[in-house]
């Protein structure tokens, strides 16, 4: 489903992604199936997003940023794709941004580009993540640092990297 308020150029979009009023997709954007694209989100051409992806309201994914399945990006979430960017001038490749599989990144967070966030790893809100992420790690903050691990279903773990509500091990 595409809300006519939207303006879709890509032909690569998957069965039953759904993208909401006032987004703009760029040609060359891949989605995958299964996604939610969320009122006010532009997706640049060269951008990758996998299958069954939440993007919520007001978030940009550039160039060059690749975001695999099953992974959350909260409302008004930034990415940058140029590391040194200037008016007009533009770099021949963009850096490579990953974020793996069931990660979450949360509201207003700036995610500086040519970096990985892990699988299952969770992003606080308002943080700036100027760093790799390593898989289930929980990174909060301005700048962000590493604050502890999160089991595969979202919640913290204890010191022994066991979760606190299903009890898995991380």
């Amino acid at each position: 489903m595409i809300h006519k308020l939207s303006d879709v150029r890509s032909t690569d979009i998957g069965r039953n992604t759904y993208i909401w009023q006032y987004c703009v997709i760029l040609e060359g954007a891949t989605i995958g199936d299964n996604c939610n694209i969320n009122a006010h989100v532009l997706i640049e051409n060269n951008a990758k997003i996998g299958n069954c992806v939440t993007i919520k309201s007001g978030v940009q994914i550039w160039s060059g940023v690749t975001l695999k399945d099953n992974v959350f990006i909260g409302p008004n979430v930034t990415f940058t794709n140029d590391i040194a960017p200037r008016s007009k001038q533009y770099p021949e490749n963009y850096a490579k941004t990953v974020v793996d599989r069931n990660a979450s990144i949360g509201a207003n967070s700036t995610i500086i580009c040519g970096i990985h966030i892990g699988s299952n790893s969770m992003i606080g809100a308002g943080s700036v993540v100027t760093k790799d992420v390593k898989s289930h790690e929980l990174w909060y903050g301005n700048p962000a640092v590493k604050r502890g691990y999160v089991c595969s279903c979202g919640c913290k773990c204890d010191d022994s990297l066991i979760c606190s509500n299903c009890k898995d091990v991380s």
